[in-house]
């Protein structure tokens, strides 16, 4: 894989999330499970795996591993449109109005219902299992993921919370890693999301759009950029328009990535101005407070209406990126801050939790399956 960035790697579950699932093709139980492996794609210092994932008749968690950040460029300064607050010091407000959703089925509650008598379980249920995670929709299945997705959205809408939902299937999603799985062509792709996006209702709903297809995108010929730029673009708008209460976030990276310019480029290729804004740090590990700064100078880049804000996956940076630059299941990391759409920062919409801490990038335990002793370390840190 080149030395880009995050990656989705291999085959079996996803980090972070939950992931709804069906067989290839369709026809399979009409289940998630998080079943999605990810491999390393290295750029300087850390890597992505990727998700893939395997049928079950629920939602589950998807995995995916950092992605792999290129050596620091320098920042240009940003184009300021507004003042902003200070990132320093992120702080979380009461929550207020809508709250997000917390999908029952995942990799996580399947082993705190398993091991009620666990030493680590209740600090794992308490501060991990009751928490909302993002669900994943990892695999092509064109017959089935309309009433997959109808699922998460019901069941929020009658709980009144926010679904995050994380559509992962565009080819070539890891860039020429070890991942198969994905749409086979760009045409099959945007039918897909045309089936993904029956599914999405009135509600309110977040869709997290593509992990790394934006921000990894250099690994592909300039036509094929072009032509996937155009899909994402479409991708936007007919999501948009099928839910009226549906937002769509685009690939940012992170911090440790694409200079604040260059992904801002990249970004309004990729149709990013007409969708609700960015999403940044999924399954790494950069400080909020670096997420903020660099979210801001990317929007302030970018153009585009002064609505458009940024989500921040904060799974598992509660310490921040390790000093050696690991990336997997790398020691001395913590959850970060609790998901929230009342983020008390301006232009940051949410603070996410898209990889579900506790699902290994493939040290701690197999890739992109729930390990305890990580999720222990990560939440009594």
């Amino acid at each position: 894989m080149l030395a880009v960035a995050s990656v989705v790697a291999a085959v079996g579950t996803a980090t972070g999330m939950l992931t709804a699932l069906g067989e290839e093709g369709g026809g399979g139980a009409d289940q998630a499970r998080p079943a999605v492996v990810r491999t390393t794609a290295v750029r300087t210092s850390e890597a992505t795996a990727v998700r893939t994932a395997a049928s079950a008749p629920r939602e589950t968690t998807s995995s995916r591993t950092p992605s792999g950040s290129a050596a620091p460029a320098p920042k240009p300064a940003p184009t300021p449109r507004r003042a902003t607050a200070s990132p320093a010091a992120p702080t979380v407000q009461k929550e207020q109005g809508p709250r997000l959703y917390r999908h029952p089925e995942s990799q996580v509650n399947d082993w705190v219902r398993a091991n009620p008598d666990d030493p680590r379980a209740a600090v794992i249920a308490d501060r991990i299992a009751d928490r909302p995670a993002a669900v994943w929709f990892a695999d092509f299945a064109p017959a089935t993921i309309t009433s997959r997705v109808r699922s998460v959205t019901s069941a929020a809408a009658a709980q009144g919370r926010v679904p995050v939902l994380v559509p992962y299937a565009i080819p070539d999603r890891d860039c020429g890693g070890a991942s198969q799985g994905g749409a086979p062509d760009l045409r099959a792709y945007d039918g897909w999301i045309d089936a993904f996006a029956r599914g999405l209702g009135s509600g309110e709903v977040i869709v997290i759009l593509e992990p790394d297809s934006v921000a990894q995108s250099g690994c592909l010929s300039a036509a094929h950029r072009a032509a996937r730029f155009a899909s994402l673009a479409r991708a936007g708008r007919v999501l948009k328009s099928a839910g009226p209460r549906t937002r769509v976030y685009y690939d940012a990276g992170h911090s440790g990535w694409n200079p604040p310019a260059r992904q801002a480029a990249l970004l309004g290729q990729a149709g990013a101005r007409s969708g609700d804004g960015i999403f940044s740090n999924v399954s790494n590990f950069r400080a909020t407070a670096d997420e903020i700064a660099y979210d801001r100078r990317v929007l302030d880049a970018l153009g585009g209406p002064a609505s458009l804000g940024a989500v921040i996956d904060t799974s598992r940076n509660g310490n921040g990126p390790p000093a050696n630059g690991a990336w997997c299941d790398p020691a001395g990391r913590r959850i970060g801050q609790e998901p929230t759409l009342h983020t008390g920062q301006a232009r940051i919409d949410a603070y996410l939790w898209i990889k579900l801490p506790g699902e290994s990038d493939g040290c701690k335990g197999a890739a992109g399956t729930f390990t305890p002793s990580y999720a222990y370390d990560l939440a009594s840190s």
